[in-house]
């Protein structure tokens, strides 16, 4: 997984945590082990009564073993959803 990330470097990524958090940042960095560096990243909080909730992180390191999926986010989909108004049950933690 670690070569597929090469290209993805200085691109916008989303990256799903296995327990269920949203984090979108731009890919900075990665090791062998898929500890990855986010810059300028936020987290998105689902939630099923109100919009989505971005909380601020800035620099941000997710260790390798939490990586449950990272993928490119086209920059002008991402701009044009309106996050206040979706809606949507949280993500449940990943189950080995």
């Amino acid at each position: 997984m670690a070569m597929a990330l090469e290209p993805l470097v200085n691109h916008v990524v989303s990256v799903i945590t296995g327990d269920g958090r949203m984090i979108v940042g731009t890919l900075k960095g990665f090791d062998q082990t898929v500890n990855i560096i986010l810059d300028e990243s936020h987290e998105r909080v689902f939630s099923s009564s109100q919009g989505v909730e971005q909380v601020m992180l800035g620099l941000y390191i997710i260790r390798g073993d939490n990586v449950a999926l990272v993928g490119e986010i086209d920059d002008a989909t991402d701009s044009s959803l309106d996050l206040a108004n979706i809606k949507a049950a949280p993500l449940n933690a990943v189950v080995h």
